[in-house]
């Protein structure tokens, strides 16, 4: 089974003992972040919906395609690809006067 490195961004290293990269195991990106929530529960949630599917808050790219354009959390991963991890970012302008 493939290893794939995994990015982690700051908001999530406290969940993964404040590792910048992990290693998984997996042939789909939905398999590497499972392994990922497996081995650290906090991730779970957010990673993942209520029924599943990559929370919609949580862009992942493989070797910098966003993977939803691809397919998914089925996207097939091979051992040298890299998964990077991005929280949404959302918020709004602040007006200066």
């Amino acid at each position: 089974m493939p290893v794939a490195t995994v990015r982690i961004p700051p908001v999530l290293r406290p969940s993964v003992g404040g590792e910048k990269e992990l290693e998984a195991n997996g042939s789909s990106v939905g398999e590497i972040l499972r392994t990922v929530a497996e081995h650290y529960p906090d991730t779970e949630s957010q990673l993942f919906s209520g029924e599943g599917q990559l929370n919609r808050y949580v862009n992942v790219y493989l070797n910098d395609e966003d993977v939803r354009v691809l397919d998914g959390l089925e996207t097939a991963v091979g051992a040298q690809d890299t998964l990077v991890i991005l929280p949404a970012m959302a918020g709004g302008a602040i007006q200066i006067r």
